[in-house]
């Protein structure tokens, strides 16, 4: 078996859990003494161990042959997904409906037609309720071809209506594919390009939207049809950084679900991306009571789901809940109070806990640090931001590698290391200048980093208001606003000028926008 097969079979035992690893030895151990089962001693081995060591599986576990490995582990991989399916059965809809599936085609193959069609028609019923559309059609193709074979009275009138039928199922199909696709492209589109930056960029994402969006009004799609249309509005207005419209659209992806309660449990990490970019679009436009209640409602999933029954599921609610935790602390300017969660979120980080991509962790590393700073550790703050730096691949995500060494510039100079200051900027200069279109914000900021060393104490402060109004200037354009969702770096800049620590200030704008908007309401 290749190095990267072996890697998986390593990485699939070691996240089976207590229970999953008592159903698979009683699971192969149902026909024969588990002595005689090669491949359930080195699931044993792998097990223990949590490595693959070949000199050490063979001298352990004598009766294994060195030629026979590469088939064992093959085998053992193939018996442990097969566990898997059955333990998982009873939680997964989709799952249950394909075996019904292949109860039906055993009954075919039998020559047993009519038992075979009353396990389709059950089937049918349940794909329908659970809006398996592709199963569905899955089943009336096979129902075409049984009754091709099976002759019955009714045969005219089945024929046409199982006709129909496939015709109304492959136009629902083709309605959210045209959708899911449109989604799908948009967000290759910003892997390509990220964010808007200019006009130019804003024109070419508004073409590439009119010239692939359906001709298909929303009303007359299903609720797939809807969530990949809100979806795939929202990937738009999201690259063009219209946060108010991605608002509205993430807001009716949500409610779909809601309307439909009972399809968050067979369709969780659907509304669970839903939730998540309702929380992104209301942090972006600062809606702060309705972004409490969503992550509330958040809050409440695993009442509504027992998350511990799929590893996939029980991530994304991690995963989403400290993004937006820590959000809440920036919103609020409570960084003191964040610092409590991250010995939790360092823990799933460091244990691997679900597996969440290198893309995820750079972004946490970077938030960590901004709460570090915000509540004035910056040696804690610096910690992290190196792990970002440090990374072997520069050029990944280079947003946040850009911030990342802005922020650890001015957490130096917040610990008076001004000579180190002046020695970094050099190496961020040249990273920096390998950038393709540097927001003009991102530029202001370096240009002062590279004059502190050459700034007077006395004239500091004055340097300080000058960059500040600079930076307010561009906070009003719609292309340069995106760098102040990465770091605060006015309100830092009014923190030093009023001699405040920066939560303080952050707090207090946090308390005059709660002042004025409840002096709005009627």
């Amino acid at each position: 078996m290749p190095k990267q097969k072996t890697d998986d079979l390593l990485q699939l035992v070691c996240s089976l859990t207590r229970a999953e690893k008592r159903h698979f030895r009683l699971f192969v151990r149902r026909n024969q003494a588990s002595e005689d089962i090669l491949f359930l001693q080195l699931f044993d081995f792998l097990d223990k161990y949590k490595e693959y060591d070949e000199a050490l599986i063979l001298r352990k576990l004598p009766g294994i042959k060195k030629r026979q490995l590469s088939n064992l582990k093959a085998h053992l991989y193939k018996q442990l997904l097969v566990s898997l399916r059955l333990v998982n059965a009873s939680h997964n809809e989709d799952i249950q409906l394909r075996e019904m599936i292949d109860y039906a085609r055993v009954l075919y193959n039998k020559g047993l037609y009519r038992q075979s069609l009353d396990m389709l028609d059950k089937a049918k019923s349940r794909a329908y309720a659970g809006l398996f559309y592709t199963l569905a059609l899955e089943i009336v193709e096979f129902e075409k071809h049984i009754e091709g074979q099976y002759i019955t009275r009714s045969i005219e009138g089945r024929a046409d209506e199982l006709a129909g039928e496939a015709l109304r199922l492959q136009e629902t199909v083709d309605n959210i594919n045209l959708f899911s696709n449109l989604s799908l492209q948009l967000y290759g589109l910003y892997l390509k390009m990220g964010y808007a930056r200019n006009q130019n960029d804003y024109g070419l994402v508004k073409n590439f939207f009119q010239a692939h969006l359906p001709d298909i009004d929303y009303q007359q799609l299903d609720f797939f049809g809807q969530v990949y249309y809100c979806q795939a509005h929202l990937w738009h207005y999201y690259i063009t950084q219209e946060f108010p419209m991605c608002y509205r659209y993430a807001q009716k992806w949500v409610e779909l679900f809601r309307e439909r309660p009972d399809l968050i449990r067979l369709y969780a990490p659907l509304y669970l991306k839903g939730l998540h970019n309702l929380l992104n679009a209301l942090f972006n436009t600062l809606q702060y009571r309705k972004f409490v209640d969503a992550l509330e409602e958040l809050g409440r999933f695993p009442g509504q789901y027992d998350i511990e029954q799929a590893k996939n599921i029980e991530g994304l609610f991690y995963l989403f809940k400290y993004i937006h935790t820590i959000k809440k602390h920036f919103l609020e300017g409570t960084f003191s109070e964040g610092l409590k969660i991250i010995p939790g979120l360092a823990r799933i980080i460091e244990e691997d806990t679900y597996n969440w991509d290198h893309h995820r962790v750079l972004v946490f590393y970077y938030r960590i640090a901004c709460l570090y700073f915000g509540s004035g550790d910056n040696e804690s703050a610096i910690d992290y931001l190196n792990l970002i730096i440090n990374q072997k691949n520069p050029n990944y995500r280079e947003d946040i590698q850009c911030f990342a060494r802005i922020l650890n510039l001015i957490a130096h100079f917040e610990l008076g290391n001004s000579q180190l200051v002046e020695y970094q900027v050099k190496s961020v200069y040249r990273f920096l200048s390998k950038m393709d279109d540097l927001h003009a914000v991102q530029r202001e900021i370096f240009r002062f980093l590279r004059k502190i060393p050459r700034i007077q104490e006395e004239e500091l402060k004055q340097e300080f208001c000058h960059l500040r109004d600079k930076l307010v200037e561009h906070e009003k354009d719609p292309f340069e606003s995106r760098p102040f969702l990465y770091l605060d770096i006015i309100s830092w800049l009014e923190s030093k000028i009023q001699d405040k620590p920066v939560q303080e200030i952050i707090r207090q704008k946090f308390n005059e926008r709660q002042a004025e908007k409840k002096a709005l309401k009627p």
